[in-house]
């Protein structure tokens, strides 16, 4: 059977990352199977203690053929997650490649309007953005606040991209993009990847548009956020632009 056939007529697939997701993935697979917009899943588990990839198994057998699985030994990362993700899209005949959150930060139902922006040719990566239209975030404490909207303006002014929201872990790529840009020259594995892959599609000269999205701070789960996280992001702007600089990028 060809890759083809195996995934029909739907050319979207969603890309999960997940850690100790199980609450939250048990009700965010079937609401974005119940969409409008033809699309299958892929789960990157990382080796969940609470039994995330168990919950997938039994969507698996619910939604036969559009829920797809990879099952990690423990906590790789969110950055390889994404790249195990996009190199499982490019071996499949999928046009639209999405990078979403499991905890319902991302809202489901604006899925099919970043895929639309691509599909339409309105450009290559359609990133939905928390600060294209003001501040759009619910139930952030003032000093995250602060934190990720001086962390975004520090990258956009380092790296020259003319993205407001650089660390927007929610978007749509055309394959073509994933197909230009070297995945395995990747470095980053935090939420500076998203920085990255925004940086290195704008160099490959793509067009980037943000697409307004409200962002709501998980209600189930833990955040994934923490010290190291925010330490990567601040040196990986600064080598980025340096490798950029000299055509080592």
């Amino acid at each position: 059977m060809s890759q083809k056939s195996e995934i029909g007529s739907r050319d979207t697939l969603i890309i999960i990352p997940t850690y100790n997701e199980a609450e939250n993935i048990a009700k965010l697979i079937p609401h974005l199977l119940g969409l409008d917009e033809p699309m299958d899943i892929l789960v990157v588990d990382d080796g969940s203690p609470d039994g995330t990839a168990g919950v997938v198994k039994g969507l698996q057998k619910k939604y036969a053929g559009r829920v797809h699985l990879i099952e990690r030994a423990g906590k790789l990362g969110l950055g390889t997650a994404y790249v195990t993700g996009f190199y499982y899209a490019l071996e499949r005949s999928y046009q639209y490649i999405c990078e979403m959150d499991a905890d319902f930060s991302h809202d489901p139902d604006d899925v099919p309007r970043l895929v639309r922006e691509v599909r339409e040719g309105n450009c290559d990566v359609a990133i939905g953005s928390r600060y294209i239209k003001g501040i759009s975030i619910i139930n952030w404490p003032l000093s995250r606040l602060i934190l990720s909207y001086s962390a975004n303006m520090y990258a956009r002014l380092i790296t020259g991209m003319p993205v407001r929201d650089t660390t927007a872990g929610f978007k749509c790529f055309s394959r073509k993009v994933l197909e230009k840009i070297d995945l395995k020259k990747i470095r980053s594995n935090g939420y500076s990847f998203q920085i990255e892959v925004h940086f290195r599609a704008y160099k490959a000269g793509f067009t980037l548009k943000e697409v307004s999205t409200i962002f709501r701070e998980r209600t189930e789960g833990v955040s994934k956020m923490s010290k190291k996280i925010v330490v990567e992001a601040v040196w990986m702007v600064w080598i980025l632009k340096i490798r950029s600089i000299f055509g080592i990028l």
